[in-house]
């Protein structure tokens, strides 16, 4: 079986800088989470405890500069963070650049379920609370813990207050009312920015 994948570059137009096609919404705490995630989902495979160090160091460097992400790559400046290698410096270059990293989404997938998955795309849940959501408690789908949010069953629960139930149920409902781009048999669904619990 053969799968064929394509890289689209954007280059910019003249008097075009590279920071105003950036995808907005890569923030300093969007790369952070994705850093964390890796982290969690390396240390679930009991992975070199010095990598994951590694990503969590890099994730703290991130949300600890003044300055964003976007506007250090765009201007190719070197990111300052400490003890940043340079195939983590490549993968965070790449996230800021299209939105995607690569490596995460690999891991991702050969890591969790479908389900686990698409739990992770709410704001807020990392690996190990998809997983638990998924788990202990019977959510399958982001339809699934809104319904589950709203009507207070996660409460009940250890580490799912009121305050963390509502912003849970804020999460899952902008993520069921956003639009979604048609999908074509050309064009495979691409995988979107998780964030971390």
């Amino acid at each position: 079986m053969f799968q064929f994948t394509q890289i689209v570059e954007l280059v910019p137009e003249s008097g075009e800088r590279a920071v105003d096609r950036s995808p907005a919404r890569v923030t300093n705490p969007h790369v952070a989470a994705v850093l964390f995630n890796i982290a969690t989902l390396l240390e679930m495979q009991q992975a070199n405890p010095y990598r994951i160090a590694a990503y969590r160091n890099a994730a703290r460097g991130v949300l600890a500069l003044a300055e964003p992400v976007v506007e250090l790559v765009a201007h190719g400046a070197r990111l300052p963070v400490p003890g940043l290698g340079e195939r983590l410096r490549r993968k965070i270059t790449e996230l800021v650049s299209t939105g995607r990293m690569t490596f995460y989404d690999d891991l991702c997938e050969e890591s969790l379920p479908e389900d686990v998955r698409a739990l992770m795309a709410v704001p807020r849940i990392g690996p190990r609370t998809a997983l638990r959501l998924a788990g202990q408690l019977d959510i399958h789908s982001v339809a699934q813990l809104y319904e589950a949010a709203i009507t207070n069953r996660l409460r009940q629960y250890y580490g799912f207050g009121p305050r963390r139930e509502q912003l849970l149920a804020e999460g899952a409902r902008a993520l069921l009312d956003a639009p979604r781009p048609p999908v074509s048999a050309d064009t495979p669904p691409s995988s979107a920015i998780q964030s971390a619990a």
